[in-house]
């Protein structure tokens, strides 16, 4: 049997979500067993792969870069999961939202700035006018939520999808859990 190839992205989040991943411990070595790592900030690739069988997305969409990545990844992945609150629902990253994006930058580069107040110009990410959770943008195959989920919810979901199940997670996690 040739191994599935998994990825793992991280977009608008704070990355809890690939250290749930990584809180799977001894049960990273049974997962190896049945896929590749082959993207994530994980590991060293710089180019994500065509055919990907399963993409965990963690984070919202919220700037042009998230924007222009996850259309490439759902057009190069077979099973797209939305991993956490975030991706879900743009959580946290949406709790700018209310603000126009010049108003973010001002706040963040100019009010509070000490040294040299002003906005980067290469450096930072061009923001969208919003933050949006991923299924706003590509479809999404599985949803995850959970502020991170946890080891035991991405293992399963994991195991199901590689054996061709689509996981059942009502009693299994809950939003910010």
């Amino acid at each position: 049997m040739s191994k599935k190839q998994l990825a793992t992205v991280w977009l608008d989040g704070c990355s809890g979500c690939h250290m749930s991943f990584l809180d799977m411990d001894e049960r990273l070595i049974e997962l190896a067993a049945k896929v590749d790592l082959v993207y994530s900030p994980l590991v060293d690739n710089k180019e994500f792969p065509h055919d990907v069988d399963v993409t965990l997305v963690e984070g919202a969409v919220s700037s042009e870069e998230d924007l222009q990545k996850i259309k490439m990844i759902r057009a190069r992945t077979k099973l797209l999961v939305s991993l956490g609150d975030c991706a879900v629902t743009a959580n946290v990253p949406a709790m700018r939202n209310p603000f126009t994006v010049s108003s973010v930058y001002d706040r963040a580069y100019r009010e509070t700035a000490t040294l040299t107040p002003g906005t980067p110009a290469e450096v930072i990410p061009s923001l969208l006018p919003y933050s949006r959770p991923v299924h706003e943008v590509v479809p999404v195959d599985v949803f995850v939520p959970g502020c991170p989920p946890s080891a035991d919810v991405i293992f399963y979901t994991l195991s199901e999808l590689l054996e061709g199940r689509q996981p059942e997670l009502t009693s299994k996690t809950r939003f910010g859990a």
